[in-house]
């Protein structure tokens, strides 16, 4: 099959687009055709290389996929050859306690499709049988291929972890990306008022499009004097947070006293600084969040399904051009997913 391969840890121009044996299958898995792959920032991280993290090279990277089942394994019953299919990109033990009680995000022995195992970026990819998800007949290719990762990851911040009220003030991070285009959706689902933070006209524009009640320009080192304007000087419920250092003191500035921050990233560094007062005086939970469970998936794509979370797609690009979608992410030149299709 054709897949994009890197050999070294580098920048973008180690990705090749190269013939490789096809995957098989294990007896609890499911081979599928990839129709469509979206890029997340992982991607980045796992092709540059990561302290104390083994990759198996050569690697395949692609942690969300869309496609049909060709083949399923032996002890398979749930799951047809033909059946169109998103993938959960997580991959758990299945036995553990934090598995059995349907927090499988928190296994031990947790991986991710592309992570260290090969993903989606080639004509075919294995995965556990258990993460398969019908696609609904309303999605396309790429926007089933965008939904899963950033919106299991969106639904555990906010549902999950913060509990995001009805009227609460919800600040949204990096609308542009694919997390924060689904966090202003979740957020507004849960009946919250969004603010929603960007680089560029264009972007808060977009926001505005997804459902964001207000947006603020982060390029603007007094961005948080913004977001405290606009709640009379209270401060939000709630911060968003998946950028890390660059937005970190002023999103904790940002908060209202018992305001909750939810973090699941840090794209611009993690060496993120906090004021400890503020902390303690303001009384702030700071609450960090890993993913989300199969079953917090199961219960989002509901609203998926009826049109209240839509993907977010910016452009699509053949499997071989994904050197340049990496590019492309890292200039944070998109609004919402770049996808790759084979």
């Amino acid at each position: 099959m054709k897949a994009v391969i890197f050999n070294q840890h580098g920048g973008p121009e180690v990705l090749q687009y190269a013939d490789v044996p096809d995957p098989t299958i294990k007896a609890d898995e499911v081979l599928v055709e990839v129709r469509a792959c979206a890029l997340n920032h992982l991607d980045i991280w796992v092709r540059g290389g990561m302290p104390g993290i083994k990759i198996p090279l050569p690697h395949i990277l692609g942690n969300d996929v869309s496609g049909v089942v060709r083949e399923v394994g032996a002890l398979v019953s749930w799951v047809s050859a033909g059946d169109e299919v998103m993938l959960h990109p997580g991959v758990s033990c299945g036995h553990c306690a934090e598995c059995l009680a349907g927090r499988d995000n928190l296994c031990r022995d947790y991986d991710m499709l592309g992570y260290r195992r090969d993903g989606g970026y080639a004509e075919l990819v294995a995965a556990p049988a258990v993460n398969v998800i019908p696609k609904p007949k309303n999605l396309s290719w790429a926007e089933a291929a965008a939904l899963p990762l950033v919106t299991v990851t969106a639904w555990h911040m906010l549902v999950t972890r913060a509990v995001v009220q009805p009227g609460e003030d919800v600040l949204i991070h990096a609308a542009g990306s694919g997390v924060g285009s689904i966090g202003i959706q979740v957020a507004k689902l849960r009946g919250a008022r969004v603010i929603a933070t960007a680089s560029s006209d264009e972007k808060l524009a977009k926001a505005k499009e997804f459902g964001a009640d207000e947006v603020v320009n982060y390029s603007d080192e007094g961005w948080p004097k913004e977001v405290k304007r606009l709640t009379n000087r209270k401060g939000v419920d709630v911060v968003f947070e998946h950028t890390g250092a660059a937005t970190w003191p002023g999103s904790i500035a940002s908060l209202k006293s018992n305001g909750r921050l939810v973090t699941c990233g840090a794209t611009s560094g993690f060496a993120a600084q906090t004021d400890l007062r503020l902390v303690f005086y303001k009384h702030l939970t700071i609450l960090g969040s890993f993913m989300g469970s199969k079953a917090e998936l199961l219960e989002a794509m509901k609203f998926v399904e009826r049109g209240k979370i839509r993907a977010v797609v910016d452009q699509t690009l053949p499997l071989a051009e994904a050197r340049r979608a990496h590019e492309l992410m890292q200039n944070r030149a998109q609004f919402g997913k770049l996808v790759l299709v084979p």
